[in-house]
């Protein structure tokens, strides 16, 4: 597994210790690459961020990259071509997963893993820092996390930039590719050629691009799509799934409008869910309405509301995409899978519509 982070990066250590607490001392927008392996001891490798000329030309001819291997390229290109490549052989959708508040690396690689076994996924955590301070620091560890995800929306919109740019990359070497298989069977025939290459490309373009924000990264979120230049702003995912969204419902389809998919973006709610009530209580005037707990005020045009409060399992819990809640529920997990996996996650449920919503 490959996490992105902007975290500061502890070298000498070894496992998950090599992930600080703070943000990188270059910057919060610095962003490094982490290869972790293992399955409960987990193993670290910091990637060196630069590629030799040579591996980029040997990424150039195996992946027919439209590039030039005399420019400065670095590990994420590598990373790319081995997650697209990876994704296509054995089916599966990548997911890019920012994770919320108060989750020390063990959280995020346990949950991802997770995520893994539960859906069709190969999953990308993008992790800020967002250690927390447990319930003895409460409202000031809150408040440390919040200034950390407002920080690290650059980082984020950085990251999803880089995803669309060699996605788009990969995209055309596939495409010359299969445009000229479909040349050498219809050589005399431009018409037969260019249906063999749409069916091709079809066959072969299966796999989905999707974002999954919890918690707080949905605030993280929010600012990241702030910019007129925002890569959220581009057609880089699928789906987009807010899920137990930390952020402010009152006016929350100002921000929301910024999101552009290619198919859906969902915001999933749990009146019930414990952490954002005690999110609620936090002092401050910015703390309204959770937008991942409140069915009012639904009303932006460009997203789909989907209320799981109730649903056999969710109870009071914040992260009812994993854990009990879904393995007890299998209604529930498909339609989660549907979600993360680019499909229309809210086939077959009730749409109400006095609340603008669909309900589990």
């Amino acid at each position: 597994m490959y996490v992105v982070t902007n975290r500061v990066l502890h070298e000498g250590r070894g496992g998950l210790e090599v992930f600080g607490k703070e943000p990188n001392p270059s910057g919060p927008n610095e962003l490094r690459l982490v290869e972790v392996t293992g399955k409960t001891r987990f193993t670290t490798t910091v990637l060196e961020d630069r590629l030799q000329q040579a591996e980029v030309e040997d990424l150039k001819k195996r992946y027919r990259l439209p590039i030039d291997p005399q420019e400065t390229w670095f590990v994420s290109l590598k990373v790319a071509c081995e997650l697209f490549e990876r994704a296509r052989r054995e089916s599966r959708h990548l997911l890019l997963f920012v994770h919320g508040y108060n989750n020390d690396m063990r959280d995020v690689i346990t949950t991802a893993k997770e995520l893994e076994a539960l859906y069709n996924v190969i999953v990308i955590p993008f992790s800020w820092p967002a250690d927390g301070g447990g319930q003895i620091e409460g409202t000031i560890a809150y408040k440390s996390d919040k200034d950390d995800a407002r920080a690290s929306a650059t980082a984020l919109h950085r990251t999803i930039g880089l995803m669309h740019k060699y996605h788009s990359l990969l995209t055309r070497g596939l495409q010359s590719d299969l445009m000229e298989l479909a040349r050498r069977k219809h050589p005399d025939n431009r018409e037969e050629a260019h249906a063999l290459f749409t069916r091709l490309l079809e066959r072969e373009c299966k796999l989905t691009l999707n974002l999954l924000c919890h918690s707080m990264g949905n605030y993280l979120a929010k600012y990241a799509s702030k910019p007129g230049t925002s890569s959220l702003r581009q057609l880089v995912f699928d789906n987009i799934a807010m899920v137990a969204a930390d952020a402010n419902n009152p006016g929350h389809e100002e921000w929301l409008g910024n999101f552009l998919t290619r198919n859906r973006l969902y915001v999933v709610i749990n009146e019930n869910d414990y952490a954002l009530k005690w999110s609620r209580r936090k002092p401050g005037g910015e703390q309204r309405e959770r937008l991942g707990q409140h069915t009012r005020n639904l009303v932006s045009g460009n997203a789909n509301y989907i209320d799981v409060t109730g649903s056999k399992g969710v109870g009071s819990d914040h992260s009812y995409f994993q854990g009990k809640p879904v393995t007890g529920n299998p209604s529930l997990r498909q339609m989660f899978r549907r979600m993360f996996e680019g499909g229309n996650a809210e086939a077959g449920l009730t749409y109400h519509m006095d609340r603008n919503l669909y309900r589990f």
